[in-house]
């Protein structure tokens, strides 16, 4: 297992079933990897690779395989040279297209060069455009006996039928807070001294990740939690009438399409929670969302969900950050009640 895999003790139950599959002759030749953004789906498809590819897979102390870490395979692989290990990822227009999907097929079809087997990773393979979708369930009907395929989804983003119902699905869970914590400040350990943020900047990565860990490093050494603090506090201000929606939606463009719809998800989401007797993810944002769950039934939250879906499926075709983010805004006061809103 890679370094990067093996501490991360969320991933276990998981790493567990694949390696029992694989050491029985059983692993099936595809597998979806599914879970929420930043659990590390990536980290543990690369694990399950470098087994797979491994000349001499060793035994650990509980008797289960790992790869060996020395052979030609996992010095190609460490490397990342390995000839019969293949990735593909959404490209400029935010889709896996179809010509990367047709050549996953006929790398699927040719000998491996240096392994006894190949792997491809399809990293989001919940965002393959329709083509690259049919096309890649023709190499799903067609397996090819040396060829593992580990397809990664995020979750709630959906997948073909088709597709899902010719592989196995995996999913890596959401560590509890403690966890997710122990593995983030061991990561910024690493960091210099200078570069390594607080404990108090650590605390709000992972409640705006939702304790997803990788997602929690990335917010805390970037510059994530910054423009999300602007953002949410134009927010504020344009649902109290303060500022327009044109200068609201600026901050949001700064984020950034993908992330400001994480952000407007999120809200959504805690609303639909609140509105039910939940409690919010996004601790900060309760107070105001409270207020909006005394004051529209829970359908109204759901509603907003479905905007965010439509803005991201949007965006596969540039749609403009600043537009999608007005167009958000302006749904979103419409839940504020008529005198508070003229006020």
């Amino acid at each position: 297992m890679t370094d990067n895999a093996r501490n991360m003790p969320w991933q276990s139950r998981a790493w567990a079933t694949v390696r029992s599959q694989w050491s029985a002759g059983r692993l099936p030749h595809a597998l979806i990897i599914t879970g929420e953004r930043g659990v590390g789906k990536r980290a543990w498809a690369q694990a399950v690779a470098e087994l797979l590819l491994c000349d001499a897979p060793t035994t650990g102390e509980a008797g289960e395989p790992g790869a060996c870490g020395r052979c030609k395979q996992c010095e190609l692989f460490a490397a990342s040279t390995h000839p019969d290990l293949r990735a593909y990822a959404p490209e400029k227009s935010r889709m896996v297209k179809v010509d990367q999907v047709r050549a996953l097929s006929s790398f699927a079809v040719a000998s491996p060069q240096v392994a006894q087997r190949k792997v491809a990773i399809i990293d989001r393979a919940d965002q393959l455009n329709i083509n690259a979708a049919n096309a890649l369930l023709k190499t799903l009907e067609e397996p090819q006996p040396d060829v593992t395929l580990l397809l990664l989804q995020e979750s709630g983003r959906p997948l073909l039928p088709t597709i899902r119902s010719r592989c196995q699905t995996v999913t890596i869970p959401t560590p509890d807070m403690e966890a997710a914590n122990n593995w983030l400040v061991g990561e910024v350990q690493a960091l210099d001294e200078a570069a390594r943020p607080s404990a108090q900047v650590l605390a709000k990565a992972l409640m705006l990740s939702g304790n997803a860990p990788r997602l929690a490093l990335e917010y805390a050494t970037g510059g994530f939690i910054g423009l999300r603090d602007k953002a949410f506090d134009q927010f504020k201000q344009f649902m109290k009438g303060r500022v327009p929606v044109a200068e609201a939606a600026k901050a949001f463009k700064a984020l950034g399409l993908e992330d400001s719809l994480w952000l407007f998800e999120g809200w959504a989401a805690d609303l639909a929670r609140l509105s039910l007797g939940g409690s919010a993810i996004d601790t900060e944002a309760e107070e105001m969302l409270g207020f909006l769950a005394r004051s529209n039934p829970t359908w109204r939250a759901h509603k907003l969900l479905d905007m965010v879906k439509e803005a991201r499926e949007a965006g596969v075709y540039n749609a403009n950050p600043e537009l999608e983010a007005s167009r958000l805004l302006i749904a979103w006061q419409k839940l504020m009640p008529v005198k508070r809103r003229a006020g």
